[in-house]
């Protein structure tokens, strides 16, 4: 009985902990994100400030990266993002120094928001968080980790070449047009799929306050990318004032998806947390029941048969000075009250008896 339970506890024991394991790295992974989303609105924030000729950095950039470089010395041996993370803040030092005019400008805020995207990327892998099981969560580190930032950072871009147009020469406002539609459709699309995402998360979730949470500040996103799409003026001369002002009011609704993203897959992986704990728990008293079982079976007979071979004792007081003497005559007599019969073979038949006048 020991052997198949010691086997199955080690098999419950091993996923239990497999999946305790990856529960905390999905969680590391949630803190991490929590700290890049403003880093990406204060590129895109220096991104805008850059070409229009503004060297310094703006103060939320700095604060931004200051966050950063503390979640990953806290996390980032873990999630294994330090050589990444050192690329990063070197080119985002560098940005200061870009030159070229507002084209080349821009040019080195897209790389440097590029590689911010791909560090997302390895956050997404290294945390598990891509792999995991549950519909819900993977729904939703999708929206939070891939459609977001991708979104904020396609809408500023299309709004920064929108401004670029302005002032562009007659060779190359024709090339920033077409980058421009092109930053835009794709948004479009990025915007589509963060939909899609956040509603089959609501679909499948098990949280009953993720769908709550998620409809307003979904509504509020929609209709800030909708207020920038009329100001884009596809096929025209885009509406800058109108873009930047949805642009603005559409990074907020933004940031104030990913927190709530965010917050309700800290949720709901808490909650992962207490049901492995108590399945652990569970497992402990079963395997702990299953070895006094064993324990049980094997003393309760053996002192059983202890009990069985002791012999019966006399009543205290009790001798054979206190039986007849005829109850402990010796076996084969006939004097005892007790005795028993001769056997068969033991009369001599020529034996007659006496005669009273011979006695």
């Amino acid at each position: 009985m020991l052997v198949p339970s010691a086997v199955l506890f080690g098999r419950v024991w091993q996923e239990n902990s497999r999946q305790t394991t990856q529960t905390d790295l999905e969680k590391k992974g949630i803190e991490y994100i929590a700290a890049l989303t403003p880093l990406i609105s204060a590129l895109t924030e220096s991104q805008t400030s850059a070409i229009q000729g503004v060297t310094a950095p703006p103060d939320s950039l700095n604060a931004a990266v200051a966050k950063v470089a503390a979640a990953d010395a806290k996390l980032g041996d873990d999630l294994k993002t330090k050589e990444r993370w050192a690329d990063l803040t070197t080119k985002i030092a560098k940005l200061p120094k870009a030159s070229g005019g507002p084209l080349a400008v821009l040019q080195a805020h897209i790389e440097v928001s590029d590689l911010a995207l791909a560090l997302y990327g390895a956050v997404r892998r290294n945390s598990q968080l891509s792999r995991d099981p549950a519909s819900d969560m993977n729904n939703l580190q999708q929206a939070v980790a891939i459609d977001m930032p991708k979104t904020v950072t396609l809408v500023s871009r299309a709004g920064d070449f929108a401004n670029i147009a302005q002032t562009a020469t007659a060779a190359t406002r024709g090339t920033i047009a077409v980058q421009f539609g092109a930053e835009l459709a794709a948004a479009q699309d990025a915007v589509n799929a963060l939909t899609d995402d956040l509603q089959a998360a609501v679909d499948d979730t098990t949280s009953p306050t993720l769908s709550g949470s998620l409809v307003t500040t979904l509504d509020s996103f929609r209709r800030g990318f909708e207020s920038m799409t009329r100001g884009a003026n596809q096929g025209s001369t885009p509406n800058v004032a109108t873009m930047s002002t949805a642009e603005t009011a559409l990074q907020s609704a933004l940031g104030q998806l990913a927190t709530v993203t965010l917050r309700e897959m800290a949720k709901l992986l808490d909650d992962r947390s207490d049901s492995l704990a108590y399945k652990r728990a569970e497992a402990v008293a079963m395997g702990l029941l299953a070895v006094l079982l064993v324990l049980a079976a094997l003393i309760l007979p053996a002192l059983g048969r202890r009990r069985d071979a002791q012999p019966v004792g006399r009543p205290v007081g009790e001798s054979t000075r206190d039986i007849p003497s005829a109850a402990v005559a010796a076996p084969g007599s006939y004097g005892g009250q007790y005795d028993v019969a001769p056997a068969y073979g033991d009369i001599d038949p020529t034996r007659r008896e006496r005669s009273g006048a011979l006695r």
